[in-house]
């Protein structure tokens, strides 16, 4: 690998080479037990749960600057999040990059327990403001037993309402740093007589380092949780968020080592991306309630319904699309414990409605009408699980769903008008796993599970704004080993899982020369890997200062088992847009429990830009760092100060490249060295207090 990495495994060796042995807990992130794991329905200590599950909690995120919530994804093995510009995010677990051009696709995203993920297949993470995150949960592989279809992954997002002693609190933080980038963040909490109530406000500006990458957001948001009675539970979750983010467009290799700051410049026919004011404006208002009932100490159910609207307009460069999305939806689980094991069962339901127009973009105004078209989707799947506690420490899990999609797209503006209809069959997604506790500290677990994921409806309907109907849905049969536990006096934790994964019909993504994105089937993928989570817990120098080492590593060995298109055959051809090796590791400092330090570095190996892999992207190795103070200035008013830089080693690098770009346009150049800077606090109203 690259000999950057020497600094990074000496510091990590010595800090364990000078633990003194004893274990610390102040960071439960860390500890296998106490992490109470909710993915498939487990709750349960992560040590019972036979799957591949990473559990970010509240602590994880304090590593890093809260204005992103990706370098704190990134440390998750097999899960790789990419920022093409500011605002403009994509999320692949174990290499589903390829299907995503922009945004999330293949990967099923949960808030508080309600889908996220719109009925089309597409997910706006970059509405939430993520300092409102205090958990997150990520399946790896495909989770449709519980969770639809998908073979990409599952993340469940958590912002919960605080459950306190009565009082009340209000919250405030503020972030600066490089490139005229500013957060700050408002909120006012109240905890009393059963009524949890959390209102929060955030802002967050930058003017962007390259050209056109200049991003705005606003966003409210309101959690609430209700109970009527010591069986009964109501949980209120609403956001309103108001992004804009300018989009620049990617480079040729040429145009990224001569000036990597520049937006798309104009070529040909085709204008640049400055000069269309390329840039995109969402407008979303999500809601959503969920009651949770336990009637006795077997049975209980929840239930939720969500609906959301979104404003979403793109001035690209080759047209200027409108959209208003409406969405639906609503999920239901029912529990029932019985001796030695328990049952889950329900389901889900999601409608969405868009109305899609296509203009002429006169330099980031709409002009003439191109298309005036509607797509109704509809998503809907029944599940059930049961669970076996079973002799010898034993745990067996079989599950699985049933799934139905519809995709109706109608074309207003051709005369006459004409219509188009997309019903995929009926789909069982079944998985079977199977954990055994060696010891109270170690355990193995086995799964087999089977994946199914229908285009979404940006892929049916791509920008080409062309539908397409001829695209397959991917099919496949995942088998994983894994195990995970805590050695050396419980001072090492480790989670080792090896998988192999076979896919058919896989879906990757095409770009014309005037950057329009189309998707097509590529045969099948052989895609086997392994993830690697290490933490060490040690005291060092007395018992007030802790110092946690933490590494983890993704082997990907993806490759294309049959794919021919047209007259070339790509087959045994590495996967488009998966790195072989990232390794990621740090150090996390608490000194006397005031001063908190965090050291990270990146190491992404090179990454194959198109499916006849003759080019790569070079490898890259990233430095952070972050600094907090902890005090008080009185009894009800803690504060944290802190400050951080990242891209330390000043690497020029792509974060999010442009696969399979038309004109070799792979690249998307990240910041150089940035700081930031910034302030949290809270003060608190406890009765207690007064």
């Amino acid at each position: 690998m690259n000999g950057k990495l020497l600094a990074l495994s000496l510091l990590l060796l010595g800090a364990y080479c000078s633990a003194n042995g004893q274990s610390a807990s102040n960071d439960s992130s860390l500890l296998l037990n106490p992490v109470i794991v909710r993915a498939y329905q487990h709750e349960r200590a992560l040590l019972e749960v036979p799957a591949s599950v990473s559990v970010i909690t509240e602590s994880d995120f304090e590593r890093f600057n809260n204005a992103s919530l990706l370098p704190v994804i990134n440390a998750v093995p097999g899960v790789r999040m990419e920022e093409r510009s500011p605002g403009s995010y994509r999320l692949s677990v174990r290499g589903s990059t390829l299907r995503s051009p922009f945004g999330l696709r293949n990967v099923k995203v949960y808030w508080n327990g309600l889908p996220f993920t719109d009925p089309g297949g597409n997910t706006y993470i970059n509405l939430l403001d993520f300092g409102s995150l205090q958990a997150a949960e990520i399946i790896k592989g495909p989770g449709g037993s519980l969770y639809g279809a998908g073979t990409g992954g599952v993340l469940l997002m958590q912002s919960e309402a605080p459950v306190e002693d009565d009082g009340s609190a209000l919250l405030f933080s503020a972030t600066v740093g490089s490139f005229g980038s500013l957060r700050y963040t408002g909120e006012a909490r109240t905890n009393q007589e059963g009524i949890d109530l959390a209102v929060r406000y955030a802002h967050q500006h930058s003017d962007g380092w390259r050209e056109q990458t200049a991003m705005g957001r606003d966003a409210i948001q309101i959690l609430g949780t209700f109970r009527p009675s010591t069986s009964r539970t109501v949980d209120l979750n609403v956001v309103y968020s108001d992004l804009t983010y300018e989009t620049p467009g990617g480079l040729t290799e040429a145009e990224f080592k001569a000036n990597p700051r520049q937006a798309r410049p104009s070529a040909g026919p085709n204008p640049g991306a400055v000069e269309q004011h390329a840039a995109v404006f969402n407008k979303t208002f999500y809601s959503g309630v969920s009651h949770h009932y336990r009637w006795n100490s077997r049975w209980s159910n929840s239930i939720g319904v969500y609906g959301s609207f979104s404003q979403f307009d793109n001035s690209a460069i080759r047209n200027y699309e409108r959209r208003r999305e409406l969405s639906i939806g609503g999920r239901t689980n029912t529990s029932f414990a019985f001796r030695g094991g328990k049952l889950d069962f329900g389901a889900e339901f999601q409608h969405g409605f868009s109305s899609i127009g296509v203009y002429d973009n006169n330099q980031g105004q709409s002009g003439a009408i191109q298309n005036d078209d509607e797509i109704v989707s509809s998503a809907a799947f029944v599940f059930s699980q049961i669970e076996f506690f079973l002799p010898h420490d034993f745990f067996l899990t079989a599950g699985g769903s049933v799934n139905l999609v519809d995709v109706r797209y109608q074309r207003l503006s051709d005369v006459p008008p004409f219509s188009r209809h997309r019903d995929f069959d009926p789909v069982f997604s079944p998985r079977i796993a199977l954990l055994k506790k060696i010891s109270d500290n170690i355990s193995v677990h086995a799964s087999v599970s089977k994946g199914f994921s229908p285009p979404t409806v940006a892929e049916l309907y791509p920008s080409t704004s062309t539908f397409n109907d001829q695209i397959n849905p991917e099919e496949g049969t995942n088998y994983e080993l894994g195990v995970r536990g805590r050695l050396l006096n419980n001072s090492l934790m480790f989670d080792i899982v090896g998988y192999d994964f076979r896919l058919d019909e896989t879906i990757v993504v095409r770009r014309t020369d005037d950057d329009a994105d189309y998707f097509v089937n590529a045969g099948k993928t052989t895609q086997r890997g392994m993830e690697v989570a290490l933490s060490w817990q040690s005291l060092t120098m007395g018992t007030k200062v802790s110092i946690t080492p933490w590494l983890s590593y993704t082997l990907n060995r993806y490759r294309f088992s049959e794919y021919i298109q047209d007259v070339n055959d790509y087959s045994g051809n590495k996967l488009t847009g998966v790195a072989p090796n990232i390794l990621v590791g740090g150090i996390t400092a608490d000194l006397g429990r005031s001063w908190l330090i965090n050291v990270n570095c990146t190491y992404t190996d090179r990454i194959p830009l198109n499916d006849a892999n003759s080019a790569f992207a070079d490898p890259y190795t990233l430095l952070g760092a972050r600094v907090e103070y902890r005090f008080r200035a009185g009894n009800n008013f803690p504060l944290q100060v802190f400050a951080g830089a990242e891209n330390i080693l000043d690497e020029t690098y792509s974060l999010g490249h442009d696969l399979n770009a038309f004109g070799n346009r792979f690249y998307n150049p990240a910041p150089p060295l940035t700081i930031f800077a910034g302030v949290k606090g809270s003060l608190n109203f406890s009765p207690r207090q007064q």
